[in-house]
């Protein structure tokens, strides 16, 4: 059976994280994507990316309406390998941290640390508040990993991409799917 993998995109900036981790995933042998896409993640492409949900959508084997709560991933029955947040809206780690089920992103990553499961958190946003900081300890404290936008630099990028894909390899080696996205430090 293929390794399923849930991308959801939330409202934040940095979509060409979401659109990277798409691709990737995209090509990695035996790993089915299953993609989730709020509308304000929509109107953020929209206003600062060069694609469009589409883009996204023909590289996943099956995508949900954030709306759509009756879908597979909503449900702890509904098995996956991990659920990658990206870019995590401060609205949506609140909404997470708390158990807030008010749309499927939340009901999805709820289901997927109450069934002991992966869950990353790619929260963009910066200063942090302390709400903030407070919703990433509680998000912690119930099992997700929190993997901040803040791409590294020991790999030289050249160009955007470069940054943007290292952050997208970085996430992918939490959950162990292959990606050829940068080199390694030593390599």
């Amino acid at each position: 059976m293929p390794k399923r993998i849930i991308l959801a995109a939330t409202g934040a900036s940095g979509q060409q994280y979401a659109h990277a981790l798409a691709r990737a995933l995209s090509l990695a042998e035996g790993v089915e994507l299953h993609l989730i896409l709020s509308e304000a993640a929509k109107k953020v492409m929209a206003l600062e990316a060069d694609f469009a949900p589409a883009d996204l959508e023909t590289l996943a084997t099956a995508v949900y309406s954030e709306k759509d709560i009756a879908a597979g991933p909503a449900s702890g029955s509904w098995r996956h390998a991990g659920m990658i947040v990206c870019p995590c809206s401060m609205a949506s780690l609140a909404a997470i941290a708390q158990g807030l089920g008010t749309n499927l992103i939340h009901r999805a990553a709820d289901v997927t640390l109450k069934e002991g499961g992966r869950l990353i958190l790619v929260t963009r946003e910066t200063p942090l508040n302390l709400i903030h900081i407070k919703n990433m300890l509680a998000a912690k404290e119930a099992g997700a990993d929190i993997v901040p936008a803040s791409p590294g630099f020991y790999h030289k990028p050249q160009t955007i991409e470069d940054m943007v894909n290292h952050l997208a390899g970085r996430v992918l080696d939490q959950l162990g799917v292959e990606h050829a996205l940068f080199r390694r430090w030593g390599e």
